[in-house]
């Protein structure tokens, strides 16, 4: 959950002149790589909406990687409040799901030659399928938490109202994206991945001389913090890894697959994305430890990161550390943005009016645009628990999807239109009726200990299982 810095920690963060001109050199820079980025004037849906399909290797993992961070000050905050068992919960089960998904989805998404997870659902399981599975991706996709993680950034470096700061971050990620597309998505993203790593690799080295190595924090942390589980359940590491089937339902990672520039691409580039994962989870976990170790005491641990860089880092090396949690969030905010105005454009705008050409469908993604940029200002201002939020959404809406898009590129698990849409909208009802169920439940109750994700996909599963065996049934 993040939250509006409060004055006494605002005083704890100092910026030299050097800070301050980094940052805005890397602002200049980024705005520039956009703009340049941007497609041909007359560029068709593919060129505006996935770079022509033309994305080899290295770009493709660049983008990939960087982002895949968004929520960089909350891998901070659980790093430092709960120690290894972040990486156990937010990194491992992701590179598992991420194989799988490269191995048995990548190539078939790319040969699929569409733009979104609707397209392919409504493909396989009818119009009605698509409509309803927009809504849940636009739901997913929504960039607001973003929007209020880079605003709080600009509000404890700059102390400006927090609705400028909003202002201002929404800007910074969308203003050539509508000239460039996804062009200039893939091209800043691959800016701010040498950008991240840079700032993480510094501050690693700098805690290590200035700090000591492993001892040091095997010294200052509690045991708990250096075990896989730390002092949690087994259900909420289980729960955390079900979350993790998200992967499979990111919209992000069909765009890029649909973007790449061949089964092969998309595949491999996957593949090694995770290894680069890998690394920088090595990083932001190793300095999340020495946070906790070199400041015991914090108030708000999701300022683990900038308060660890107020203590260790000089002047002009601390804006190279900011500029990387910018580039970690700004990568993300700016492919959320993408995808939700796609969503809009694609999905429904483009489908509701048939017979509209290619240039429509860029105009359409456009109006998209405008209105997620809209829309995203007044949900992160007033919402400004939307974080939490979000990981809500995302365990409410993830179970009503999952098993469709299984059954989309493997025909064996592939059910009628009648329980696909069943399944759609019993797997969100379940997870969100089940969320409420579970705050009356008495904690010593087994019951409590479901989770609505966990809820929504059992039924789910029970609608699917059904089709399948009314299809075995009709086949008879």
């Amino acid at each position: 959950m993040s939250s509006v810095p409060s004055k006494p920690l605002k005083q704890m963060i100092t910026f030299d002149v050097w800070d301050i001109i980094v940052l805005v050199f890397f602002f200049a820079a980024v705005l520039l790589t956009g703009f340049l980025a941007k497609g041909e004037d007359k560029e068709s849906a593919a060129d505006y909406l996935l770079s022509g399909r033309k994305v080899g290797l290295f770009l493709f993992v660049l983008t990939n990687v960087s982002t895949w961070y968004g929520g960089i000050l909350g891998v901070g905050e659980f790093t430092y409040r709960y120690g290894i068992v972040s990486w156990f919960t937010q990194g491992f089960p992701y590179y598992v799901f991420a194989i799988l998904f490269a191995i048995f989805f990548a190539k078939k998404i790319r040969e699929s030659e569409l733009y979104t997870i609707p397209d392919k659902l409504e493909k396989v399981y009818g119009r009605k399928t698509g409509l309803i599975s927009a809504v849940i991706i636009f739901l997913l996709v929504t960039p607001a938490p973003y929007v209020l993680m880079i605003a709080n950034l600009f509000v404890l470096i700059f102390d400006i109202p927090l609705l400028h700061a909003i202002v201002i971050g929404v800007l910074l990620s969308s203003v050539y994206l509508f000239k460039g597309g996804y062009k200039s998505d893939i091209y800043t993203d691959a800016l701010e991945f040498f950008v991240m790593f840079a700032g993480f690799i510094i501050i690693f080295i700098v805690a290590q001389n200035d700090l000591g190595s492993w001892e040091f924090i095997k010294r200052n942390v509690p045991p708990a913090h250096l075990t896989l589980t730390g002092n949690t359940s087994i259900t909420f590491v289980i729960v955390w890894f079900l979350i993790a089937l998200w992967t499979f339902t990111d919209p992000g990672f069909h765009q890029r697959c649909y973007a790449a520039k061949n089964g092969k691409v998309a595949m491999y580039g996957l593949i090694i994305s995770v290894f680069f994962w890998a690394a920088f989870d090595f990083l932001t976990t190793a300095t999340g430890l020495y946070s906790r170790a070199a400041l015991p005491d914090l108030e708000n641990p999701i300022y683990a990161f900038p308060l660890l860089a107020e203590k260790l880092l000089s002047p002009g090396i601390k804006g190279i550390f900011y500029a990387a949690l910018f580039a970690t969030i700004l990568s993300t905010l700016n492919s959320f943005l993408f995808l939700s105005a796609t969503t809009f454009g694609r999905d429904f705008v483009f489908k509701l009016k048939r017979n509209s050409g290619e240039a429509a469908l860029v105009k359409y993604t456009k109006y998209g645009l405008i209105l997620t940029v809209l829309i995203s200002i007044p949900l992160a201002y007033y919402v400004q628990s939307i974080i939490q939020l979000w990981y809500i959404i995302g365990s409410i809406l993830i179970p009503g999807i999952i098993l469709l898009i299984l059954g989309a590129y493997y025909p064996e698990f592939k059910i009628s239109e009648k329980y696909a849409v069943l399944e759609l909208i019993s797997g969100v009802f379940i997870s969100f009726a089940w969320f409420f169920i579970r705050e009356q439940i008495p904690e010593e109750s087994g019951l409590k200990f479901i989770e609505p994700m966990i809820a929504g996909l059992a039924g789910a599963l029970i609608i699917h299982l059904a089709g399948l065996r009314n299809k075995i049934k009709k086949r008879i």
